[in-house]
């Protein structure tokens, strides 16, 4: 059950919130969003750029640990406790949002400290006019022209129709490049997400699709049950912190 302890703040209906999921014990780099990043921890710094791009109604962080808890409300952020059995991000985040009368979700990684407004603004944008009213999951990609991180299946790639919506996720090289003089742009997947909420909530609802289990990658999810993802393109090169040495690169940024 999930418990919240910080004050509750009432949503007007069709609110913007954006979620961000803190799990602790990440499996490579235990502990990591409490590293300390300058002057603060890194999950302060996730949630204090993501309040300040001024594009939500409310910044919640959901999380497994006090520590973290304690960190974003002792700081005057809110924060969720979760229960510690979910399989995801989006899942925790959902958790989160059920009883919220919220219109579109936005799940921020909590290990990517350099939140920007501009990509965020793009994501939220993509759900506008008469056009947004179909758009049910959108998410950001960049261009990837690295030959060893295109190869690199840390790195998600996503092919994408002539409308932007998603065609694969996959850790392989997609598309693979077998006329060498075809000119071919590669995309690397960020894993930051829009949602309508009903759409979350039927991802949750849904068991782990057979793509989804071989690549490990949630969001082949939607694909799998036919509901498309809109992608939009950004220059955004932050630092994911999954590593020690992705730490010290983030510093440096800093």
């Amino acid at each position: 059950m999930l418990q919240e302890k910080s004050s509750k703040n009432a949503l007007k209906p069709g609110s913007v919130v954006a979620l961000i999921p803190a799990r602790y014990a990440a499996t490579r780099f235990p502990g990591k969003l409490m590293q300390q990043l300058g002057d603060k921890t890194v999950i302060l710094h996730t949630h204090d750029n993501t309040v300040a791009t001024g594009l939500f109604d409310e910044v919640i962080v959901a999380t497994d640990s006090d520590i973290i808890y304690k960190e974003i409300t002792g700081n005057g952020g809110k924060a969720v406790m979760s229960r510690k059995t979910h399989e995801s991000g989006s899942d925790r985040i959902a958790e989160a949002v059920a009883e919220l009368d919220i219109d579109i979700v936005v799940n921020v990684q909590g290990d990517e400290p350099f939140v920007q407004k501009e990509p965020l603004e793009k994501l939220l944008n993509v759900f506008k006019g008469k056009e947004g009213e179909s758009v049910q999951v959108a998410s950001l990609m960049q261009e990837l022209k690295d030959q060893k991180l295109i190869e690199d299946p840390n790195y998600v790639k996503v092919a994408v129709d002539l409308n932007m919506n998603a065609i694969f996720f996959s850790r392989s090289v997609i598309p693979y490049p077998r006329d060498k003089q075809a000119a071919m742009t590669y995309y690397e997947h960020i894993g930051v997400y829009a949602f309508r909420k009903q759409a979350l909530i039927s991802f949750t609802n849904w068991p782990m699709t057979p793509l989804e289990q071989a690549e490990r990658i949630e969001c082949l999810r939607y694909l799998e049950h036919g509901v498309p993802l809109k992608m939009i393109v950004t220059e955004y090169m932050g630092v994911e912190i999954d590593t020690p040495e992705d730490l010290i690169k983030a510093s440096q940024l800093l």
